[in-house]
Parts: structure tokens; C-alpha cells; sequence
């Protein structure tokens, strides 16, 4: 008994101390090869004696305050393949830090203070495939940091203050997939910055300082690159060709920037784009031949810029184009056949333009109807600002006669019939809108026939209104005269043409005073430096996610934290959001230092700031963001810069008795021994009882060895004395003749009849 109880207790203790054995305080080991210590307020690497550091393979300490990294924190880890320092306040790596960890494949340094690496501190990680180093305070970068990663494949040196990419600075990463430049002060670029780097795959330059692109060998290097961003920069000029090299370019965007106008072989050699983003610039035209290079475009997007004209050609070449966004410019009209070679175009944004419903738009209309159909396009909302008496109105529900009768004292209106003949699609007699030629009924679609003599007429008239107008200013200008005087004054002095103006005053009949200023900026672009300066002290306006995620959400804190709930509470300074769209939040959560399959959003939909999470896993380390919602939209490149850590406590366990423990044992072993003795009695008792049971012989059991009793007289040896007709009642009688004596009382209870024991006793 005793031995087997030993037997338990040696196979029990190893799970029991297994935790406490190789774990440092503070720290927990979910397995011999993972060593947690994330958010455990450490302020340097734990030195606790640990059983095998050698099997220890991930290795977590982020969330912590360490400052520095000695030259022996890491010496006895020589088989460890992930190392994560994430959110420390790391400001300096000794230079042999590194030293022994020839197996490291991931490491992970962002969110630290980091001001820079000595060179030849990461010359000893030559398996090292992941590096991060993003958000601390680099300013320079040398070839000698990266020197022996020739297996490195992502690197993210994101959100520091490098300003220049020196020469040949990535020449030893010739493996490289994934670089990351993002966030820095980037302002030049030398021509062979990326030399060696035909691998790469992805190239992040966007939130920088460039001001333009115009070396044709800035991205000479990168033939095998699909994905180029170069959004929020002060990029103003874009040379010719800068992209030919890149003949496997899919994705490309100049987002935000400052470019007004792009040369016709800007685009050269990008035949293999899919999706060009070049909103938020100041764009005025798409010029002819601008988009012929992009033989494979899918997605276009020129959403707030300055644009008041596209030419009729201008998509001819993208026979591909599939979406189209002209957002928030300052279109008034587009051609019937802009879009004639477009078969596979479904969704198209024209929202928030400065549409003249007219005759401009006859031929656009009938484009519309005959897409829709077909069942080929999305809803298109082209939405009317002049004129006044169509102002609000949408233009699918506008018929040709509102269009010719809008009062628009424009000389194209004048030609209406012979326009609507030009814009109508060649070669397709017999559809809508389509008149042979002598009939010019500008009112088909309604039923109403047009008369040449009206339309010459409807001219006429038109003209003398007109010499009217060009001689008689209106009562608006006649009453801001002096205003206008002054702005033209203005405008001199700045350089501004001023004749323009009055040719505007010659051809629309009306003077807009605002129209001899100089063009504004457009209201969805946010101005970072001017965001907390509005006037009259009332609380800025906010309509950007991105913005309102940088700027308005403060102190994020984690409180009641539980083994399965925990509340998040954050601060939110004053501010106005859209009309009738107030902002939002939504929580992010996921468990830190694991794979995530999909992310978990919590939406707080009655503008709280503040939010418990339920459901928690005990003793797990969780990440938690906040993020904005702004009229059901949230930030592209959601910002992790407002988040932190929770970890849930364990569940209460009481401390274990080994003196109990020991008594369990025993009673269980005893309960053991007793079901084996009770299962070996039982086939013992059971074979007894069997053996009891079975059947004996009439000779066994009654005994013969008497001697024979002599015959009576009466009774013959053949038995002819036998009287087979003696009474029922002395048939059990003894008769001397009988050999063996059978009690009487034997044959009644059993029921067996005298004969059939004569019988039986006979053949015996």
C-alpha cells in the first residue's frame, strides 16, 4: 500500500510544482517553451534562477518599464525564436545583447524610446526574419544596422523622426517582402536607397515630408513591387516616368498630398495598376492621355480635388475601370459619351459637385437610364445646385423639358438640339434618346415634339437677353460694388488674373463677388495645425475619424478587473461633431501575444466613454483600443496609439493540503485493494455455490450396502404375488419384498408416482 501511494505522488508533485519551478516572480510559463511576463509593471529583465533556460523558445515582456538591456539579460536563452519588447521604455541596447541568440527569428522593439542602435548590435541574429523598431525616436539609419539580416523578410522603422534614406541603406536585405517608412520626416530619398531590394513586395512612405518625385531611380530597384503608398505627404510636382520601372505595380496612392496638376506621361509604366488613389490634392482637370498608361485599372479615385473639368476621352483606354469616385469637386458637367468604352464600370461617386442641371447634362442622363437598364450601374446621385429652380433635385427624376427650361442663359443651351445629337453614342440607332438626323425632338422622352422655328426663336430671344445682361450689371453687383473693387484690387496686388472674372460677367450674365477671390481648399480636408484654433472660442468641428482618434481621445484607463469582466473608461475632449451623426467609439480587444483569427469590436452606440467587457478568459493578458465612429465611418489606418493593457485574474484556488492530499491517496488506494479482494471473493463464493448445486445420483444419495431382506411367502420370485388392485391408501405401505425402503412422505412432496420409481428402480 505504501509503495503504491508513492508511486502517486511521484507521478502527481511534477504537475504540481511544474509553475513554480521554472517561472521568475511575476511571471507566468503557460508551457515549458513560453515564458509570459507581459504587463507585470517589471523594470527590468527578470534574473530568477529558471530550470532550463535553453528550452525557453518565446519569451514576452511587453507592456513593462524597462529602460535598458544589459549584455547578459539574454545569454542562457540560446534556443529562443521570439523575443517581444514592445510598449517598455527601452532607451538603450548594449551592443552584446544580442549576442547568443543565433535562433532568433522575431523581434519586437516598438513603442520604446529608442534614439538608436549601435551598429553591429544585430549582426549576430542571422535567422532573424521579423524586425520591429517603430514608433521610438530613430533619427538615422545606416547600412550597418541591418548588416548579416540577409533572411529578413518585414521591417518597420514606422513613426520615428528619420529624415533622409542614404545611399545603398538597405543593399544586405535582399530578402526583404515588407518595408514600412510610414510616420517619419523622410524629405529625401537618394537615388539608390533602395538598391538590392528586388524582392520587395511592399513599400509604406506615406505620412512624410517629401515635396516631390523626380528621379526616374528612386524606385528603379523595385521590380517586383505591388504596392507603393505615398498618401499624406507635401508632394507638389510628379516627374515623368518616376514609376516606369514598376511593371508589377497593382496598387498606388498619392492620397493627400498637394499635387495640382500631373504631367500626361506622369503615369508611364504603370500598366499594371489595379487601384490609383490620388484624392485629397488640388487637381483641376483629368487631361487627355492622363489615364491611357493604366491599361488595367480597376479603381479610380479623384475624390477632393479642385476638378471642373474631365475631358470626354479622358477613360477611353481603361476598359477595365470598375469604380470611379469624383467626390467633392467642382464638376457642373460631364460628356454623354465620357463613358462609352466603359462596359465594366458598376459603381460611380459624383456626390457633393457643383452640378448645373442644363442641357449640358442631357446626354449624361440618357447614359444613366440606359446603364441602369441594363442592370450595369449603382445608383448614380448627381444632385442640383443650379439652378435655383431645380436646386435639391436629383437628376434621375428630372425629364428633358426641365433640363431645356431651366432658365440657363449659357450660349451651349442655345444649340441644345444639335448637342444632344453629339452626345448621343455613334453607331446605336434605335435607343433611347437616339433621332434620325432632321429631327431634333429634344422632348421624346416626355412626348413633346421641339420645332426647329421654336428652338431659332427660344435663340433669339436668348441673345438679346444676353446683350442685356453684358450691358446692365445686376443689382447684387451694383450694390457690392465697392466690394467687388476692392477684391479686384486685391487680386492685382497678389498677381491674380482679373480678366477672367469678366469674362464670366460677359458669358453667365451675373457677377459673384466670391468669384474673384482665389480658390479655397476644400471643407473635407482637415488643416492639423488650425484644428483647435476656431473662432469666437466655440468647439472645434470634427468629421475625420483618423483626426478625432489623434486628437480628442485621452486616458485610457482599465478598472474593476475581474477573472471574467473588466471596465475601460476614456476621456474626451469638447468638440462638435457632423449634423445629426454624433461620434461614437468602438473597443477593440484581443488577447496579446496570440495569432488573432478575426478581431472583436465592441460598438458603444449611446456615446458613453466607458465600457465592460464580459466573457474574459482568467489569468490572460488582453490589448484593448478605443477608436472613433464618425457617421458610420472609422479610421483606414486605425490608430493603436490609444489602447491598453488588461489582465484578468485568476480564479481562486485554496492551498493545497498535502497531509489531506495524502489521506485521499490512501483512501483511494484502499478502495482499490478492497473492489479487487471484493471481486476475487465473489468468482471464489461463486464457484462454491455452483459446485453445491450440481446434480446427484439416486445411488449416491441413498445407501444399498444392507443386506438383502428375505422375500415373504406371499411373494413369488417372478412377483405373480403382486396385487395390482390393492387400495390407493397402503401404497405407500413397506413391504418386507422391497429392497430399498422409500418414505412415503418423499414421494408427496415431490409428486412423483409410485410406478415411475418402480420403473426407474428396475432399469437401475
Amino acid at each position: 500500500m505504501a509503495n503504491l501511494c508513492a508511486i502517486y505522488l511521484i507521478i502527481l508533485l511534477p504537475f504540481i510544482y511544474s509553475a513554480n519551478a521554472i517561472c521568475p516572480d511575476r511571471c507566468d510559463c503557460q508551457n515549458s517553451q513560453h515564458l509570459l511576463c507581459t504587463n507585470r509593471g517589471l523594470r527590468s529583465v527578470p534574473k530568477a534562477a529558471i530550470q532550463n533556460p535553453e528550452e525557453i523558445l518565446i519569451f514576452s515582456l511587453g507592456g513593462n518599464f524597462i529602460n535598458n538591456i544589459s549584455a547578459f539579460d539574454f545569454v542562457r536563452f540560446s534556443q529562443m525564436i521570439r523575443l517581444d519588447l514592445q510598449y517598455n521604455q527601452l532607451q538603450s541596447i548594449h551592443p552584446k545583447a544580442f549576442e547568443k541568440l543565433s535562433r532568433l527569428e522575431e523581434l519586437y522593439l516598438g513603442n520604446n524610446l529608442i534614439l538608436s542602435v549601435s551598429p553591429g548590435t544585430l549582426n549576430s541574429l542571422k535567422k532573424l526574419r521579423i524586425l520591429y523598431a517603430n514608433n521610438n525616436e530613430i533619427r538615422k539609419l545606416t547600412p550597418d544596422y541591418f548588416a548579416n539580416l540577409d533572411n529578413l523578410i518585414k521591417l518597420r522603422v514606422d513613426g520615428n523622426s528619420i529624415e533622409v534614406l542614404q545611399d545603398a541603406l538597405f543593399k544586405s536585405l535582399t530578402n526583404l517582402l515588407y518595408l514600412h517608412l510610414e510616420s517619419n520626416k523622410i524629405r529625401y530619398i537618394h537615388r539608390n536607397a533602395f538598391t538590392k531590394l528586388g524582392k520587395l513586395r511592399f513599400l509604406n512612405l506615406s505620412g512624410n515630408k517629401q515635396t516631390a518625385l523626380r528621379s526616374v531611380l528612386t524606385f528603379a530597384h523595385l521590380s517586383s513591387l505591388t504596392t507603393l503608398l505615398l498618401s499624406e505627404n507635401d508632394i507638389q510636382h510628379v516627374g515623368d516616368g518616376v514609376f516606369q520601372n514598376l511593371k508589377k505595380l497593382s496598387k498606388l496612392s498619392l492620397s493627400n498630398n498637394k499635387i495640382s496638376h500631373l504631367a500626361t506621361q506622369a503615369l508611364r509604366g504603370l500598366s499594371a495598376v489595379r487601384e490609383l488613389l490620388i484624392d485629397g490634392n488640388l487637381l483641376t482637370d483629368i487631361p487627355l492621355g492622363l489615364l491611357d498608361p493604366l491599361e488595367k485599372i480597376e479603381e479610380l479615385d479623384f475624390s477632393h480635388n479642385l476638378i471642373s473639368e474631365v475631358n470626354s476621352l479622358a477613360f477611353r483606354e481603361s476598359k477595365h475601370l470598375k469604380v470611379l469616385k469624383l467626390k467633392n469637386n467642382r464638376l457642373t458637367a460631364l460628356s454623354g459619351n465620357i463613358f462609352a468604352f466603359n462596359n465594366g464600370l458598376y459603381s460611380l461617386d459624383l456626390n457633393e459637385n457643383n452640378w448645373t442641371c442644363d442641357c449640358r447634362l442631357g446626354g449624361f442622363k440618357r447614359w444613366m437610364n440606359s446603364a441602369h437598364s441594363q442592370g450595369k450601374l449603382l445608383t448614380v446621385f448627381v444632385q442640383c445646385r443650379h439652378p435655383l429652380l431645380l436646386k435639391g433635385k436629383y437628376l434621375d427624376y428630372l425629364n428633358s423639358s426641365q433640363l431645356l427650361s431651366s432658365g440657363n442663359d449659357s450660349k451651349v443651351c442655345l444649340f441644345s438640339a444639335a448637342d444632344s445629337l453629339e452626345d448621343r453614342t455613334p453607331g446605336a440607332p434605335g435607343e433611347e434618346g437616339s433621332l434620325p438626323r432632321g429631327e431634333a425632338n429634344i422632348q421624346a422622352d416626355q412626348g413633346g415634339p421641339g420645332s426647329p422655328e421654336k428652338l431659332l426663336s427660344e435663340k433669339n430671344k436668348r441673345k438679346k437677353e444676353a446683350s442685356a445682361h453684358r450691358t446692365r450689371p445686376p443689382a447684387s453687383a451694383r450694390r457690392n460694388g465697392s466690394e467687388v473693387a476692392g477684391k479686384l484690387e486685391q487680386n492685382k496686388s497678389l498677381g491674380t488674373p482679373a480678366n477672367r472674372n469678366f469674362t464670366v460677367l460677359a458669358e453667365g450674365g451675373s457677377l459673384d463677388p466670391l468669384s474673384l477671390t482665389t480658390p479655397q481648399p476644400y471643407e473635407g480636408k482637415v488643416e492639423k495645425l488650425n484644428l483647435f484654433q476656431q473662432e469666437n472660442g466655440a468647439f472645434p468641428l470634427v468629421t475625420d475619424p483618423c483626426e478625432f482618434n489623434r486628437f480628442f481621445i485621452l486616458n485610457i484607463t482599465a478598472e474593476q478587473v475581474s477573472s471574467t469582466t473588466a471596465s475601460v473608461r476614456w476621456k474626451v475632449l469638447e468638440h462638435r461633431g457632423p449634423k445629426n451623426s454624433p461620434v461614437h467609439f468602438r473597443v477593440l480587444f484581443d488577447r496579446f501575444g496570440q495569432p488573432v483569427r478575426f478581431h472583436r469590436f465592441i460598438y458603444v452606440r449611446d456615446q458613453s466613454n466607458s465600457v465592460t467587457l464580459q466573457e474574459l478568459k482568467e489569468d490572460t493578458t488582453y490589448m484593448v483600443c478605443i477608436e472613433s465612429v464618425i457617421a458610420d465611418l472609422v479610421c483606414q489606418v486605425a490608430s493603436r496609439d490609444h489602447c491598453t493593457g488588461v489582465v484578468t485574474l485568476p480564479e481562486k484556488l485554496t492551498a493545497v493540503d498535502f497531509q489531506l492530499l495524502t489521506v485521499i491517496m490512501l483512501g483511494v488506494n484502499a478502495l482499490l485493494v478492497f473492489l479487487v479482494l471484493s471481486v476475487w471473493f465473489s468468482k471464489f463464493l461463486r464457484k462454491r455455490l455452483n459446485r453445491r448445486k450440481s446434480a446427484v445420483h439416486v445411488r449416491q444419495m441413498y445407501s444399498t450396502r444392507r443386506p438383502l431382506r428375505s422375500m415373504g411367502t406371499g411373494v413369488s420370485s417372478d412377483f405373480t404375488g403382486y396385487q395390482a388392485s390393492r387400495p390407493r391408501n397402503v401404497m405407500c405401505a413397506i413391504d418386507e419384498a422391497d429392497l430399498i425402503e422409500f418414505p412415503c412422505d418423499r414421494f408427496l412432496d415431490n409428486g412423483v408416482r409410485r410406478d415411475e420409481v418402480i420403473q426407474q428402480r428396475f432399469s437401475d
